[in-house]
């Protein structure tokens, strides 16, 4: 099985279509295939902030649930979505409130319609993907080798939120410990989550959420093959939402 692994969409639909164009996925009549066979992976956050997070959640779920030709994984927006549909008090800001307000313009058939295919698509999904033959973990925001195998507390914070130390930087950004810096387990680890420039890849783990939504480039990470591909975004560009890994020990 050869799998495209897709970083942090964002609600950027016509980024997507162009990165599932040069992946080579053709459309017949709205129907997805691929020459080959391959499966698409979606390691989490393809909604909030960027403009089309209703339709993204359309195209996933068909690709996902519908046609079977792609595997999804949530993110930390997607739970956060997820709890505001189940109707939970949550702060509609850091992107929410864009997909909410994308929902809200819908009339009352669609907004059913959209509710129930992304709840449904978040409760079949498994909190992070192992392919033990392949020796490949796909975990939103990573995970430590240690928790492979686990998945309640602790290990679905750290999928979700990342190795926070719980406190926030001067832009008011939560301040995550390099937790791949230090990995040393033999599965590869493929995560998004904190956007940086270039896809980053240390001690077999490469993050490949290169900030779409914030203007950079959306990327996809070809496995086995260990190839990267990427596609521009046509968002506006934002620097300072980019995090610098010193990679020196």
């Amino acid at each position: 099985m050869k799998l495209d692994i897709i970083g942090d969409i964002h609600g950027c639909l016509d980024e997507l279509l162009d990165l599932l164009d040069k992946l080579k996925y053709h459309q017949n009549n709205g129907i997805y295939s691929h020459p080959h066979g391959n499966k698409i992976v979606f390691i989490g956050d393809i909604t909030d902030r960027g403009p089309d997070s209703i339709a993204v959640i359309r195209l996933v779920y068909q690709l996902v649930m519908e046609q079977k030709i792609a595997y999804y994984v949530p993110g930390n927006h997607c739970n956060k979505l997820y709890r505001f549909f189940l109707g939970n008090r949550v702060q509609e800001k850091h992107g929410l409130e864009t997909t909410v307000a994308e929902w809200k313009s819908l009339n009352e058939s669609q907004q059913m319609d959209i509710q129930e295919k992304f709840m449904t698509l978040y409760e079949k999904a498994p909190l992070y993907l192992h392919f033990e033959d392949m020796k490949l973990v796909v975990a939103h925001a990573g995970i430590k080798e240690h928790l492979i195998g686990q998945k309640a507390g602790h290990t679905k914070s750290f999928v979700l939120y990342g190795d926070v130390t719980g406190q926030t930087d001067h832009q008011g950004k939560p301040i995550r410990r390099d937790w791949a810096k230090h990995y040393r387990g033999e599965p590869c680890i493929v995560y998004g989550h904190t956007p940086v420039i270039e896809p980053r890849q240390i001690n077999r783990t490469i993050n490949i959420d290169t900030g779409c939504v914030f203007g950079n480039k959306l990327t996809a990470f070809q496995f086995p093959e260990q190839t990267i591909i990427s596609v521009p975004s046509n968002q506006s560009f934002q620097p300072e939402r980019f995090t610098d890994f010193p990679d020196n020990p």
